[in-house]
C-alpha cells in the first residue's frame, strides 16, 4: 500500500484539494485499496475547519465531493507512517523544516517543479486545480502499481 500526504498551510485549500483528487484518481483507476491517501496542515492556525468554500467549488465543478474533512496539523507519527508526503510552495518547505529539522528530507518533497498556485491570495481555484491534477496524476503514473 502507498501512503501519500498532502501538506500546504492551512489544510483548507490546496491539501485537501490534492488527497480529494488523488482519491477520486485512484478509485477511477480501480486501486483504493493500494493507497491511503490524507492531508494536512503546517500551522495550526485553521484546525478543525472544513475544505474552504471556493476549494470545495471547484472540487464539485469535477464531480468530487470533500465531506467530512477537517483540518489538522502533520504531526511526527505522520512523518513516519507516511511513505510520500507533498508539500506545495517554499513556505510549506520551510515550515517543514522547523517542525522536523532532521526528519523533513526522507519523505518530504514538493508536488510540483514550481510552487501550487495559492487561491488564498489569488482567487483562482481553476489555476489551483490545474497544477493538482497535473501532480496527482504525476504521483499515480509514479506509484502505480
Amino acid at each position: 500500500m502507498t501512503k501519500v500526504l498532502f501538506i500546504c498551510h492551512g489544510n483548507i485549500c490546496r491539501s485537501p484539494m490534492g488527497e480529494f483528487v488523488l482519491k477520486d484518481m485512484v478509485k477511477k483507476a480501480g486501486l483504493e485499496d493500494r493507497y491511503e491517501i490524507a492531508s494536512a496542515a503546517v500551522s495550526t492556525e485553521e484546525i478543525g475547519n472544513g475544505v474552504y468554500p471556493p476549494a470545495k467549488a471547484e472540487l464539485a465543478k469535477h464531480g468530487i465531493a470533500c465531506a467530512g474533512h477537517h483540518a489538522r496539523q502533520i504531526t511526527a507519527e505522520d512523518l513516519a507512517y507516511y511513505d510520500r508526503i507533498y508539500y506545495m510552495d517554499g513556505s510549506n518547505e520551510r515550515w517543514l523544516q522547523r517542525l522536523f529539522p532532521n526528519q523533513w528530507q526522507k519523505k518530504c518533497r514538493p508536488l510540483l517543479d514550481h510552487a501550487v498556485a495559492d487561491p488564498w491570495y489569488t482567487g483562482d481555484f481553476t489555476a489551483t486545480w490545474e497544477d493538482i491534477n497535473a501532480g496527482c496524476r504525476r504521483i499515480l503514473e509514479e506509484t502505480r502499481p
